[in-house]
């Protein structure tokens, strides 16, 4: 399993834009064979955050879904990426 997450930041007055942008990506995403889960969100407390969180069956799901995504071309400048990928090799509830 693969979990990317992290945030970038935008201009404050482009968040919610930005946002709205992946809407269309984020379902499509969250449709794609092997993805458990895809989110693009605005940070509650950060007005320039947008948190990125996506988490995907294997890394031939996640590079089968990028060759198809077609990501949109927002115009907004990502002023700061800060988005890792991690290899997962255990899970469990969290709470146990």
């Amino acid at each position: 399993m693969l979990i990317i997450a992290g945030y970038v930041t935008v201009a404050a007055d482009r968040r919610d834009a930005f946002v709205a942008a992946h809407q269309d990506l984020v379902r499509r995403a969250r449709a794609a064979e092997g993805c458990f889960d895809v989110a693009i969100t605005a940070d509650p407390l950060n007005p320039e955050r947008v948190n990125n969180f996506e988490r995907w069956e294997s890394r031939e799901h996640l590079d089968a879904w990028r060759a198809v995504a077609d990501a949109p071309d927002t115009g907004i400048a990502m002023e700061t990426v800060d988005v890792w990928m991690y290899t997962v090799t255990d899970i469990r509830p969290p709470f146990d």
